[in-house]
């Protein structure tokens, strides 16, 4: 049986935490800025975490499981 391959698009939106958390980026912050307040921008600015519902179908798709 060959290797699995890694999901390109999802190894470059993607990163693992020490702790086998799955790391993501905000959307909406790309373009069309100038509707959005400073303060969402801001917000939208930091990193999040993949929810627990979604981190089963993102790690198989990394090729972790």
């Amino acid at each position: 049986m060959p290797k699995m391959k890694t999901k390109s698009s999802a190894k470059k939106r993607f990163k693992l935490t020490g702790t086998g958390k799955i790391k993501r980026k905000h959307a909406f912050k790309s373009h069309i800025l100038t509707k959005k307040s400073t303060k969402q921008k801001r917000n939208l600015t930091h990193t999040g975490l993949v929810d627990k519902a979604d981190e089963a179908n993102i790690k198989n798709q990394l090729c972790l499981k």
